[in-house]
C-alpha cells in the first residue's frame, strides 16, 4: 500500500512538472526571420512624373508580411536610394504598419528633388522595405527592386524647425524670441534630421527649437547635455558666432559648431591649395563674400581652415554639396565670390568684376 502511495505522489509530481513546463512554452523567435517581399511594383519599371498629375497615385507599393515566428506589430519603412549606392544615402519615403502604401506623384517628386535629381532627367533608383518589430528582434530587409523615375521642376518645401532666442534682434532676425522671425533648420532628406546655420552677434545668447513658427511645440535642454527636452530650459551659447546646428528629432539630440568660412584651391591665392582666403559675413544680406583675383583653376569652400567641413559642387549646378567636387574657374580675373548658407539648398556664385 505504501508503494502505491509513493507511486501516486511521484506521478502527481511528474504531472505538476509537465504542467509547469507547458506554462513556460510561448512564442519563439525565428533564428532567421522571413523578410517581406515586394508584390508591387515589378522590377524595372519606368515612370515620368508631371505636375499636372502630382496629386494622383504615382505607384502603389505593396509587400508580404515579415514572419518573426510570433504575432507582433511590425513597422515597415519604404526606402529608396540611387542605384548602385548600397542605400548609403537612403531616403525614407513612408513608414507604416500596413503591407503597402500609395505614393503620390508630388511625394515622389519631392523625394527625388531632395536627393538632388535634375528635373526632366531620369534617375535610376533602388527601393527596399526595412522592417522592425521590437528593440531586441533583428531588423530585416526585403528584396531590392529597381526603377527609373523622371522628376519635374518644383519648388521644394522642406520640413523645418525654428530657432527663436535672445540673439535675434542684434543678429538681423528682427524681434527676439519670435519663432515666426527666427532662422530655420531644414530636413533636406525629409527624415527628421535638421540642419542649418544661425548667426549670433551677442556675447551671450539663449534660444530654443520650435516645431513651427509659434510656441505650440518647443524643445530646450534640461541639464545642458545635448539632449532635447520638450518645454526644456533655454540653450545657452557664450560667444558670438556663425553656428552650424544639427537637430535629430528621432534621437532627440542636437549639436552646434561655430564656423568661419574661406575659399581654398588652385584658383584663389596663394594658388596652390596650401592656405585659405578668409570670407566676411554680412548679417544684412546673410551671406559670406570676398572679392579677389582668381586664376583659372579650382576652388572649394571650407570651415575653420580645415577639411572636416567643406563644400564643393557635384554636377556644377550652383548648389553646394558637402564634400562635393571642386568648383571650376574657367577664366582668370577679379571676382566677387558669394557663399549663401542661409537657406536650403546652399548656393554660391562667382561673379567676374
Amino acid at each position: 500500500m505504501k508503494n502505491i502511495k509513493y507511486l501516486f505522489i511521484l506521478l502527481a509530481g511528474i504531472l505538476v512538472f509537465t504542467a509547469c513546463e507547458k506554462e513556460k512554452e510561448g512564442p519563439y523567435l525565428n533564428p532567421v526571420p522571413d523578410a517581406p517581399k515586394f508584390v508591387t511594383p515589378t522590377n524595372g519599371q519606368s515612370y515620368v512624373l508631371t505636375e499636372a498629375e502630382e496629386d494622383e497615385t504615382f505607384e502603389t507599393f505593396s509587400w508580404t508580411a515579415a514572419n518573426y515566428g510570433f504575432q507582433a506589430p511590425a513597422l515597415y519603412t519604404l526606402q529608396v536610394d540611387e542605384a548602385g549606392n548600397g542605400f548609403a544615402d537612403k531616403v525614407d519615403v513612408i513608414a507604416t504598419n500596413q503591407l503597402g502604401a500609395e505614393i503620390t506623384g508630388a511625394e515622389m517628386n519631392s523625394v527625388l528633388l531632395a536627393m538632388g535629381a535634375t528635373p526632366g532627367q531620369p534617375v535610376s533608383l533602388e527601393a527596399r522595405v526595412f522592417c522592425q518589430v521590437q528593440q531586441y528582434a533583428p531588423v530585416v530587409m526585403s528584396n531590392v527592386i529597381s526603377m527609373d523615375v523622371t522628376p519635374y521642376e518644383k519648388v521644394i518645401i522642406y520640413p523645418s524647425v525654428y530657432v527663436p532666442g535672445s540673439y535675434q534682434a542684434a543678429s538681423g532676425y528682427e524681434a527676439d524670441w519670435s519663432p515666426d522671425k527666427a532662422p530655420e533648420l531644414i530636413s533636406l532628406l525629409f527624415n527628421d534630421k535638421y540642419e542649418g546655420y544661425v548667426y549670433m552677434a551677442n556675447g551671450s545668447n539663449q534660444f530654443k527649437f520650435t516645431d513651427g513658427p509659434n510656441w505650440d511645440l518647443n524643445w530646450g535642454d534640461d541639464g545642458a547635455d545635448g539632449t532635447l527636452d520638450q518645454n526644456g530650459a533655454n540653450i545657452e551659447l557664450a560667444n558670438p558666432g556663425y553656428y552650424k546646428m544639427n537637430v535629430d528629432l528621432t534621437a532627440m539630440t542636437y549639436s552646434i559648431q561655430n564656423t568661419t568660412w574661406g575659399i581654398i584651391g588652385s584658383a584663389p591665392p596663394p594658388y596652390d591649395w596650401s592656405a585659405d582666403v578668409d570670407m566676411t559675413y554680412d548679417m544684412n544680406t546673410r551671406v559670406w563674400s570676398v572679392t579677389l583675383d582668381l586664376n583659372a583653376g579650382e576652388l572649394k569652400f571650407r570651415a575653420n581652415d580645415g577639411w572636416d567641413l567643406n563644400y564643393g559642387d557635384t554636377g556644377a549646378d550652383g548648389k553646394l554639396d558637402q564634400g562635393g567636387d571642386n568648383i571650376q574657374v574657367g577664366e582668370a580675373g577679379n571676382y566677387t565670390v558669394i557663399l549663401d548658407l542661409s537657406k536650403a539648398p546652399y548656393t554660391y556664385s562667382l561673379t567676374k568684376n
